[in-house]
């Protein structure tokens, strides 16, 4: 079974994703910050990352700089509602580290899945 980390500092966020996600046939476990995302992640059972960008404890562009240390073959998808600036500068932010796929919030379903089907295929 594919494995996704979601890490997600809004609780309403990680729980609607992960049922999507486990009903589509995923495994997904979930982190609330990129500290947390940071020590669930495991290379060799991580399929993709799904990781907010704008997060206390650790930010989003952060951990996907760490990720990426850890496993540069990672597959990562960002998503932001943005912050004191518009969530088009962290998603481009987070494609120039490595994102490979992105997307502002509110995520449509239909799109993520598409990306998640085609980054774990």
């Amino acid at each position: 079974m594919t494995r996704i980390l979601l890490i997600d500092d809004d609780i309403q966020v990680c729980t609607m994703l992960e049922r999507f996600l486990v009903r589509k046939g995923y495994e997904v476990d979930v982190a609330y910050d990129g500290n947390q995302g940071i020590q669930k992640f495991e290379p060799q059972q991580t399929s993709l990352v799904i990781t907010d960008l704008v997060m206390p404890e650790k930010e989003g562009i952060e951990t996907v700089m760490e990720l990426r240390a850890k496993s540069p073959n990672v597959k990562i998808i960002a998503i932001s509602g943005g912050g004191r600036v518009g969530p088009e500068s962290y998603l481009e932010i987070a494609r120039e580290l490595g994102a490979q796929r992105t997307f502002e919030k509110p995520v449509d379903f239909d799109e993520l899945l598409g990306a998640v089907e085609e980054l774990t295929a």
